[in-house]
């Protein structure tokens, strides 16, 4: 049944990665921002993660994960069904597209958290690396077509029109994840009043134990850079260099397709590294691509910015595909069961949490510094990272 599970996620990023350029167009372009308010849009797009993630982890662990994968996905597709219409309306504005994420992020969190935990009861122990490379890789496929295909759409339709493809992809998902029956035993009965006991046995098993502490910092570090490129990246595209939209959507969509190679040889690549060793890899090189980012530009013409600007990108890419099935597939094997969902979702409540401070700092590093200074300093911070790692015991880690 995994082939149905892959097949739901897989339509679901492609329509994400659709969404989430049709945001940051939504936001520089139809309602006229700037840097800071794609600073306010990603720090906001993440702040359940921050509020609600320590709670969602410990209440997915408590009931069956198949039936809460289909309620958010139709959650999804209401509440990204909204945007198009408050536009028609004439009453989008920058205040009511973030009530609009937020409450789209909350069952995007919800259904993370037990869409990843799902995973250990449908696949075996040795098998989840391979599983999470064959997630990466539809997902890198997605991100590599997202980009580009939403270019065009954002074009032809408006960004607003252009999000109702990620609702069809959520509820495509949906149908998808309503099929896997019978693939999980019933929830156990556990008190209400556990909820916190349980919040901190789930914190303590990630950072008080020697397994998961360095990993944990270090992607915590990492998302730090990464919510600085998240504000930079299409702030530097749109204004610093001026490329049109479809060429921004050409360089985004490079990452995806630098993605796909990274999670295609993901697997070789940890049999001869390990997994600590290919995660130390992939952030190393990660540094590197943000410095070519950077240069962008620099005495080139907008095609031409867009091909450095593309080749960092799938760079990034590469790297991410990479990291991301080993980092995975590390966390769950050391991980009982019964904390498979507070694990993930306290990994991805702290990163967020990352991001919902970082993003509107990198914001105002932006506007004064400039875009450029920015992307040097999100590089910095990824080669910290990977030093970090390399010292730490985490580089001689093996699943």
């Amino acid at each position: 049944m995994f082939w149905r599970l892959w097949l739901g996620k897989s339509v679901s990023s492609f329509g994400t990665y659709v969404t989430l350029l049709g945001l940051q167009v939504l936001v520089l372009r139809t309602l006229h921002g700037g840097a800071q308010d794609v600073g306010w849009l990603n720090s906001i797009r993440w702040a359940p993660y921050l509020i609600l993630g320590l709670y969602a982890g410990a209440l997915v662990d408590r009931r069956r994960r198949q039936p809460l994968m289909v309620g958010t996905d139709l959650a999804c597709v209401v509440s990204i069904g909204v945007i198009p219409v408050t536009w028609a309306l004439g009453m989008l504005s920058l205040p009511v597209l973030l009530v609009i994420v937020v409450l789209y992020s909350s069952a995007a969190l919800f259904n993370d958290a037990a869409s990843m935990a799902f995973l250990p009861r449908l696949i075996a122990r040795q098998d989840l690396q391979r599983a999470h490379a064959r997630l990466d890789g539809s997902d890198a496929v997605a991100q590599t077509a997202g980009p580009a295909i939403a270019g065009v759409l954002i074009n032809v339709l408006g960004a607003p029109l252009a999000i109702l493809v990620d609702a069809a992809s959520y509820l495509y998902s949906a149908a998808m994840m309503a099929s896997l029956r019978g693939a999980e035993p019933g929830p156990e009965v556990v008190s209400r009043a556990r909820l916190h006991t349980e919040i901190r046995e789930g914190v303590r098993w990630i950072y008080r134990g020697a397994p998961l502490r360095w990993l944990a910092i270090g992607t915590h570090g990492w998302f730090a850079a990464n919510a600085i490129l998240g504000v930079a990246v299409p702030t530097f595209a749109l204004r610093t260099l001026h490329l049109s939209v479809p060429q921004f959507g050409i360089a985004a969509a490079l990452a995806g397709a630098g993605a796909v190679l990274g999670a295609t040889i993901s697997t070789a690549v940890g049999h001869r590294l390990g997994t600590g060793g290919a995660v130390i890899a992939a952030h190393t090189l990660t540094t590197f691509c943000v410095v070519v980012m950077a240069i962008a530009g620099v005495g080139n013409e907008a095609w031409a910015a867009t091909s450095v600007l593309g080749a960092g990108q799938a760079c990034h890419g590469l790297a991410m595909g990479l990291s991301n099935s080993h980092e995975m597939s590390y966390r769950q094997a050391l991980t009982a069961d019964h904390l498979q969902a507070r694990t993930n979702t306290t990994m991805r409540a702290m990163n967020r949490a990352v991001i919902v401070v970082v993003a509107p700092v990198a914001g105002v590093l932006m506007t004064g510094a400039g875009t450029r200074v920015s992307l040097l300093v999100a590089a910095v911070i990824f080669g910290a990272v990977a030093v970090g790692l390399y010292v730490s015991p985490f580089r001689a880690a093996r699943v």
